[in-house]
């Protein structure tokens, strides 16, 4: 399995079939725990049918998270590359939430929790690791530019 980033204009928008946003709140990260499972994920989920792709981030956001307030910004797009024929496109977000709110009745999500770093035990190793990475980079170099 390899992860690769591009710019956003890049790959075509309708090639983006997931969003994920890696969240802050109160300089900490927020990572969610899917009512099936024991292990913890970056905030994120499948785009809908003639949904744009921020509208899939502002939607998983707020059913994952409980995010009232909140600032949104693009950061890449990445694809999960698992053969020669097997690969799926996703763009990647940061968020700086600045009210939480209850999960909404519809939320998948069992659990939040509000960490300092990336967590071990992740749904996606091989996956969330690098675009945890990626946007650091990525919120780094629009700080010092």
């Amino acid at each position: 399995m390899q992860v690769i980033f591009y710019e956003f204009d890049v790959i075509d928008d309708e090639k983006l079939n997931f969003a994920v946003i890696l969240t802050q709140y109160n300089d900490q990260w927020i990572y969610v725990k899917h009512k099936e499972r024991q292990t913890w994920e970056i905030p994120g989920g499948r785009r809908e049918p003639n949904e744009s792709i921020e509208n899939t981030a502002r939607r998983e956001l707020y059913e994952e998270t409980g995010a009232l307030t909140y600032n949104l910004s693009p950061l890449c797009v990445y694809s999960v590359k698992r053969g020669i024929d097997d690969e799926s496109y996703g763009a990647l977000y940061y968020s700086e939430v600045l009210e939480l709110g209850p999960l909404p009745s519809v939320s998948e999500i069992g659990e939040i929790r509000i960490m300092q770093g990336l967590p071990s035990e992740l749904t996606y190793p091989a996956i969330q690791p690098e675009l945890y990475n990626k946007g650091l980079d990525k919120l780094y170099f629009r700080e010092n530019k």
